[in-house]
């Protein structure tokens, strides 16, 4: 049979508002940009996606495009390997790993779904389900609004771990990240796990000494009490504490990874698959990770991280955040429902299982962003 080649890779932006303003430890939002790439092969278009800028969609319609059209739709990591090597000059990380990501989710969702069979199945399913945490807590919330939040997922889905957001405006209201960590506990009762993330706000002084009190609310995750680019840093935090330091989500190519992991950096690997290069460099991420005997966490987009988890051996489990949940509820048909704190891919859905909502979701699309060709 005749492998069905890539007959056109395009791309779209939509900017969709927060429901109110929100913040980490480090950054203020008020809206996210998802870029969404279609690949059409053999009658069928497959979806990929980043959480970027805008400035994803030329690079991927001008640059990356034409890299793969034309060539056999099945062969993933032969059209990866073409847009790793058409890259060179652009640079790697940041909005060109975003870009190269979005189409490489693409492309196995274009495959599987040309093969018939899920993207978890593509990939090699090792576990029936995954494992997830909901997430979100952001600073901006009062106590009540992170309370009715906590307990929707510890209590009304059943979600067995949960994260807040602490290091509030770069680790200068340490008082109010304890109180906040301290509602958190209350909320979710002593036998739900609870997760913190400083986005990289504290010192390192700061993180080992706010680790020390943690300890005490049994916090059983700290992700990026300091920068993840400060090696050293995180490797002296973890050196400190009995809880799990976790960072990688800002990693765009496999060396990023190799350092952290090289450097005794942290007890669990986070991976954003819209970021580290797609399914394809993730598999080679999460190789690194077991070379090392460390387990990976996925950062966020978990509809498609969903299916590369369960296709992975040294999984922990992924990100139910709570910002990407409302986007790609609103923007795919056929999303997965965390309810109990595991989510099951479809092993009857080809691809990842998704439609996206075109009509619904016009509205976000952002100005001067081209329609779909």
């Amino acid at each position: 049979m005749t492998e069905p080649l890539i007959d056109g890779v395009d791309a779209r932006a939509y900017r969709v508002p927060t429901r109110s303003p929100e913040a980490d430890g480090t950054l203020a939002w008020d809206a996210t940009t998802i870029a969404v790439v279609r690949v059409r092969a053999g009658g069928t278009v497959g979806l990929g996606w980043t959480y970027a800028d805008a400035a994803c969609v030329p690079l991927v319609r001008d640059t990356l495009a034409p890299l793969v059209v034309g060539r056999p739709v099945v062969h993933v990591p032969a059209r990866w390997q073409a847009m790793q090597r058409g890259i060179r000059n652009l640079g790697r990380p940041g909005l060109v790993s975003c870009a190269l990501s979005a189409v490489d989710i693409a492309l196995w969702d274009a495959a599987a779904r040309v093969m018939g069979t899920p993207v978890s199945t593509l990939l090699g399913r090792v576990h029936d389900t995954a494992a997830l945490y909901g997430s979100g807590g952001f600073t901006t919330y009062g106590d009540a609004e992170l309370t009715d939040q906590l307990d929707t997922w510890a209590h009304k889905q059943e979600i067995p771990r949960v994260k807040i957001k602490i290091g509030e405006s770069w680790g200068r209201e340490v008082e109010r990240d304890l109180a906040r960590v301290r509602t958190a506990r209350a909320a979710v009762g002593e036998h739900v796990e609870l997760y913190v993330d400083a986005n990289g706000g504290y010192s390192v002084g700061q993180a080992r000494r706010v680790a020390q009190r943690l300890e005490d609310l049994d916090v059983r995750w700290f992700e990026e009490p300091v920068s993840s680019d400060d090696l050293a840093g995180l490797a002296e935090v973890r050196a400190a504490t009995g809880i799990d330091v976790t960072a990688g989500e800002y990693g765009y190519d496999l060396p990023y990874f190799a350092r952290m992991v090289a450097a005794g950096a942290v007890d669990c690997l986070q991976v954003d698959v819209t970021r580290c290069g797609g399914f394809t460099e993730w598999r080679r991420v999460a190789a690194v990770a077991a070379a090392a005997n460390l387990e990976v966490s996925a950062h966020c987009a978990q509809n498609a991280a969903a299916h590369v988890a369960v296709a992975t051996q040294n999984m922990r489990h992924l990100e139910w955040f709570a910002d990407h949940d409302r986007i790609e509820s609103a923007f795919f048909d056929g999303v997965l429902d965390p309810a109990g704190g595991v989510v099951t891919p479809d092993p009857g859905a080809p691809g990842l299982g998704l439609t996206l909502k075109e009509q619904d979701v016009e509205r976000y699309a952002t100005t001067g962003t081209p329609a779909w060709r």
